[in-house]
């Protein structure tokens, strides 16, 4: 059986907000697969700890319904007479509407649908009409697209304040036209100050994009009041889980730029000797587009927008501070941090086991407590290698579905593997003795 670790107080005050054990025992929200029954390595079962959050997210309740309501009416949209298309298409461009509005876009602002962060960051790299800087912390898909385009990579400092004096210099060293950071770093969950950023590019005159594939699922974004030039995230990371994403931003560039997808709904008028292209949005979403994932990611943004922030946050930072403390206080367990001082941290916490492979750690997890958790490099190599782990890690993230009882059974189960290695390794050590 899996050990329950007894709360240490009967309430936890998180950013002023009080919150009782029963309420942090509580999701904060409805999730698909609350009630997921696993199998485990010995034939039984057990209900399924979702500590996994930072991958894919599972569906909010409203979120399915939303689609379930739409799945009947599903047709062509823009073009369609029939009453079917006008719903989806009403449905589809309305979509771009609440998003606009729960990110805080600009009257003047563009959002195109993709498939997720990564098409969308691979489209505006195709768009910039320059050289764009960016952080060596960074994700894979916000990394590889600007390397082929011959990015300029600044090595982040042990310190926020640090970091920020590097991108200083090197914008100011010589002109970009695009500072290109994470919001939240998919390693560690540390928060980059984007509204400072924001100010420090457009100060050297360029301009910033936020990667906020694991900023927007915990904090709320502005982009006009931060000054932000482009959004983008995914659908499947927003308890949305249907393949959609989004790019959120100036229209200039987009608009001057060749169509991310030659094809048709992204064209005025075509000959065999010439074509007119569409404005954005319309000029990068040629083909059929993925109409259930975009209402499915407008109505994750209307069911977060609805939530109590506060106190989502306080839940979140509550237990986060539960999972921290837990795993610190076991012996040959290390938590991974890149700043010392940056100023938030969403609900992300990586660790590792000394002496043990990541992916050993995260197996023992799954087939004998039936807890999902991530293992390996999180395509971030760059940032791993520089953390001194290049083999990678173990990362438990949290979510709106999650509970105490989720962050007890993976410290205790972390506890139960170190304590069943060092028995297991005094065991061969005697063995061996003469």
């Amino acid at each position: 059986m899996t050990a329950v670790l007894e709360p240490t107080c009967a309430a936890t005050r998180t950013a002023g907000v009080v919150l009782t054990d029963a309420e942090l025992q509580a999701p904060f929200a409805d999730v698909s697969g609350a009630g997921l029954t696993v199998p485990l390595a010995d034939g039984s079962t057990c209900t399924y700890a979702n500590l996994d959050y930072a991958a894919s997210a599972p569906a909010l309740a409203q979120v399915t319904a939303r689609v379930q309501d739409l799945l009947p009416y599903y047709a062509s949209v823009h073009r369609g007479a029939g009453y079917a298309s006008q719903v989806c298409t009403a449905s589809y461009e309305g979509a771009r509407d609440v998003i606009a509005d729960f990110v805080g876009a600009r009257a003047d602002d563009v959002v195109v649908f993709t498939r997720n962060t990564t098409d969308s960051l691979n489209l505006l790299a195709g768009c910039v009409p320059g050289e764009t800087v960016i952080l060596d912390i960074e994700h894979h898909a916000n990394l590889l697209p600007w390397k082929r385009n011959g990015a300029r990579v600044v090595e982040a400092a042990d310190t926020v304040e640090e970091t920020i004096r590097r991108i200083v210099a090197e914008l100011c060293a010589r002109p970009a036209a695009l500072l290109a950071v994470t919001g939240a770093s998919n390693v560690t969950g540390e928060v980059l100050p984007i509204a400072r950023l924001a100010e420090v590019a457009h100060e050297c005159g360029a301009r910033i994009l936020v990667d906020g594939a694991q900023l927007l699922p915990h904090r709320r974004v502005d982009l006009a009041a931060a000054g932000v030039d482009y959004l983008v995230f995914s659908g499947h990371k927003l308890y949305a889980p249907f393949g959609a994403g989004v790019l959120v931003g100036r229209a200039d560039w987009l608009d001057a730029a060749q169509p991310y997808l030659a094809g048709g709904g992204a064209t005025r008028d075509v000959t065999t000797d010439n074509v007119v292209w569409a404005e954005a949005p319309q000029r990068h979403e040629g083909g059929t587009p993925n109409v259930l994932g975009v209402a499915a990611l407008a109505a994750a943004c209307e069911a977060l927008a609805g939530l109590d922030a506060e106190r989502a946050q306080a839940h979140e930072r509550a237990l986060c501070e539960r999972l921290v403390d837990g795993l610190s206080a076991i012996d040959g367990v290390e938590l991974l941090r890149i700043w010392s001082d940056a100023p938030d941290s969403v609900g992300i916490v990586t660790f590792t086991v000394d002496g043990c492979a990541p992916r050993e750690v995260a197996s023992y997890l799954a087939d004998i407590h039936g807890i999902g958790v991530r293992d390996g490099r999180f395509c971030a190599h760059p940032l791993l290698a520089r953390l001194g782990r290049p083999e990678g890690a173990v990362r438990a993230s949290l979510g709106l579905g999650s509970r105490a009882s989720d962050v007890d059974r993976v410290v205790a189960a972390v506890r139960e593997f170190v304590a069943a290695r060092t028995t297991d390794s005094c065991c061969a050590t005697a063995a061996l003795a003469p």
